[in-house]
């Protein structure tokens, strides 16, 4: 994989080419970014791209944060590693966002992925199909990474209501202890793995192997070529191990002072 190309794909047609993530929700393109505005205040609201310099960089940040103000929402401005001015980070902080910890964009070709699952014993994979599978997704995630996720729930409703792949629970009898879900991208070469978490205590024994592989047969038979995800510092030896490959770091830039619901 060529990577500077690879990336520059990734920028085409996930970024500048972004269409909405559910129903209700918009995409716009306004000056030098590209936003998505989530259907209510718990939606994903944010700039997934820019084409900046020194001169616009700010005047258009605080045009963003004017916008987005006046929904009454908090947002997210995704920061890619080589995204521009350089300074960028630091005009971000000036005008009160808060970095979230830094991810890796990592790539892979979906004809080098292994799709066979293979699970620890005692569990076993239960794709969600309904509200009560929601909701032990959402239990999963909520207990991995130690937060409420509103969103998520929304989100996983969304797409069951639009008939999309379903997200996957991990269960060890009863109880669930890992999740994830798979956004496909109609128009592009690329499906996207999301939401990826394991339980403290069922880390290290392939549940998370195994989630990545039931979702990558799933994008192989929908004809997608590429998988992306945002890897944090626990998945990304896994996914290198994989065969994925890192293309750019990537820093959520918050500003969640603006409502007081903001996801």
């Amino acid at each position: 994989m060529d990577q500077d190309t690879m990336l520059a794909v990734f920028d085409r047609e996930m970024r500048q080419g972004i269409r909405a993530d559910e129903p209700g929700a918009r995409v716009e393109r306004v000056g030098g970014v590209v936003r998505h505005v989530g259907a209510d205040a718990d939606g994903w609201n944010g700039i997934v791209w820019s084409h900046l310099d020194e001169a616009t960089a700010d005047a258009a940040v605080a045009e963003q944060v004017e916008y987005f103000t006046s929904l009454g929402r908090g947002f997210e401005w995704k920061l890619y590693g080589h995204d521009r001015p350089a300074d960028l980070p630091g005009r971000l902080r000036a005008a009160g966002f808060v970095p979230e910890p830094e991810e890796t964009l990592m790539v892979a070709d979906i004809k080098d992925l292994p799709t066979s699952v293979e699970l620890p014993e005692g569990v076993r994979l239960l794709p969600v199909t309904d509200a009560a599978g929601v909701e032990l997704a959402v239990a999963a995630q909520e207990r991995a990474f130690g937060e409420a996720r509103p969103y998520h729930r929304q989100l996983l409703l969304g797409q069951l209501a639009a008939g999309l792949p379903p997200a996957v629970v991990a269960m060890a009898g009863d109880v669930p202890v890992s999740a994830a879900r798979m956004e496909l991208h109609p128009g592009t070469s690329f499906a996207s793995l999301w939401g990826g978490g394991t339980v403290p205590e069922w880390r290290g024994r392939g549940v998370y192997r195994a989630l990545v592989a039931f979702r990558t047969r799933i994008a192989a038979e929908h004809g997608y070529r590429y998988l992306q995800v945002d890897a944090s510092d626990q998945s990304r030896p896994i996914l290198r191990r994989l065969g994925f490959v890192p293309l750019a770091t990537t820093t959520p830039y918050v500003r969640a002072d603006l409502t007081q619901n903001a996801p």
